[in-house]
């Protein structure tokens, strides 16, 4: 995996279940965030501000799945990479790991489709516009 977007941070207490590891729940708020600062770093802008330039209402979580390889505890600097999306029509996939002092402790796969407002579904996907693709197609 090529990093697009990366990020240092300190796993808190409130991260931790009482077995002192990552409850499994933040890793996938943690790795959700990355994707969101993926499209930031991306030159799009902070998502509410991509949401309204965009026209969207977001791109939605279709699947994900998680490898858990190692815990990651209260007091360590991870570091979270996230590669650039793989397009499709209207879908995207994004890649991400956790690494510990280079060790990789969680790997995660997600696919998001593009979303805006149907007046009868309430919301349904659409083409993933030609400046996004734009945004990452100088690296990935």
């Amino acid at each position: 995996m090529t990093p697009f977007f990366s990020r240092a941070i300190r796993i808190e207490w409130g991260h931790c279940d009482p077995a002192g590891i990552v409850f499994a729940p933040r890793y996938f708020e943690m790795l959700t965030e990355n994707t969101v600062r993926l499209f930031e770093s991306a030159g799009l802008g902070l998502k509410r501000d991509m949401l309204r330039t965009q026209s969207i209402v977001g791109y939605p979580l279709l699947e994900c799945r998680a490898k858990f390889l190692r815990p990651c505890r209260y007091g360590d600097d991870v570091l979270i990479e996230t590669a650039a999306p793989k397009f499709g029509k209207s879908s995207f996939t994004v890649e991400s790991q956790i690494t510990l002092q280079g060790t990789v402790c969680v790997e995660y796969h997600e696919t998001r489709v593009w979303a805006i407002r149907d007046s009868e579904l309430g919301i349904k996907s659409a083409p993933v516009p030609d400046d996004v693709r734009a945004a990452f197609a100088h690296r990935g």
